[in-house]
């Protein structure tokens, strides 16, 4: 697709050109698709899902862009209870949670609402409300650029951890083609994050049925700030611009003590409050933060670009906020967008 940008491909709507851009609509199209990629004598290309968690370039991208955008849910059943669902990478991860609720399958309903694609959730593990990926993933169906062939990769190759995973670690080889989850038919898991709980109305460790979760959490990501609206005034994002930090118990009990949420990861990693710590070195919600890039009106994790903004300006503004939570509390955040196309 010539004149395409980065920009028309990521929800940020910033980055420079890419000069190939190739849509995969249905698996029948990838073969074509890595041809086309190998008589370029490329050795790997960008992918991107929706492009909600990335930072492209002002640069661009010289070589090819994939955009995986094929669609389709198959359901197969293992038991009474169990059910494998392969999905196609392309599909919206939102759309899946939905179809689960209806089903009435358990295991992937604190995801609602997580934007982008389900080939991308796997790459950060992705999570919120207690539950992640790696609770229910089976295994994945995989390209490997190096290796020039498919595999199927089972969930305890794919080294996920709390937002990280072998796919996070050595970016460019894999390209996710397929995810297939082990869910079971039954009322959902039990609600582990007290302010579900809360918009449930259920104590901790309830377990209400599926649809009843998936509603309330999508209720409470509308709260917090935490649904793209792609219309709203903060629609150009990429979600929380930082991982919630690791901190020692020592740390931990200090900024507890302040009012700052403190929790253990799946891994049993203290991690602090990005957010919280944001707002202790002095930002805000709607504040200014650079050139065209502010704090989403909602909440301050979320950073948001405007006329002005570029890619190169909101990476620096990144670094600039790390360096100010690092002088005011001791801790250094981690940005959480990928960085895509050619940076200095």
């Amino acid at each position: 697709m010539p004149g395409t940008t980065l920009a028309s491909l990521t929800t940020l709507r910033l980055g420079g050109p890419a000069e190939h851009v190739l849509t995969i609509s249905t698996p029948a199209d990838w073969a074509d698709a890595v041809r086309a990629i190998g008589q370029r004598g490329e050795q790997t290309p960008v992918v991107l899902g929706h492009g909600s968690n990335v930072i492209a370039s002002d640069a661009g991208h010289p070589g090819s862009v994939v955009v995986m955008n094929t669609r389709g849910i198959t359901a197969t059943r293992v038991d009474d209870t169990t059910v494998d669902v392969t999905v196609q990478a392309g599909h919206p991860l939102a759309d899946l949670t939905a179809w689960a609720a209806t089903e009435q399958l358990a295991g992937i309903e604190c995801l609602a609402g997580i934007p982008g694609t389900t080939g991308a959730a796997p790459v950060q593990n992705a999570g919120a409300y207690g539950q992640q990926i790696s609770d229910t993933l089976d295994h994945l169906t995989v390209w490997d650029w190096e290796m020039d062939r498919m595999w199927t990769l089972p969930a305890e190759a794919c080294q996920l951890r709390h937002r990280n995973s072998r796919f996070k670690s050595n970016p460019g080889r894999w390209t996710i083609l397929a995810v297939t989850f082990h869910l079971i038919r039954s009322a959902a898991a039990p609600a582990v994050y007290q302010p579900l709980a809360d918009e449930l109305g259920v104590h901790v460790g309830a377990r209400p049925p599926v649809a009843e979760v998936t509603a309330a959490v999508l209720a409470n990501r509308h709260r917090r700030g935490l649904l793209l609206d792609p219309h709203g005034p903060d629609a150009r994002q990429a979600g929380s611009v930082f991982l919630n930090p690791p901190v020692t118990a020592t740390q931990a009990a200090h900024w507890s003590a302040t009012g700052c949420p403190v929790h253990a990861d799946s891994d049993g990693q203290l991690r602090a409050s990005a957010g919280r710590l944001l707002e202790h070195a002095g930002y805000g919600p709607g504040r200014q933060v650079a050139d065209g890039i502010r704090c989403s009106d909602q909440r301050t994790l979320t950073l948001t670009a405007h006329d002005g903004a570029t890619a190169t300006g909101f990476a620096q503004a990144l670094t600039e906020l790390s360096a100010q939570v690092k002088i005011a509390t001791g801790i250094a955040l981690r940005p959480e967008p990928t960085l895509v196309g050619i940076w200095p």
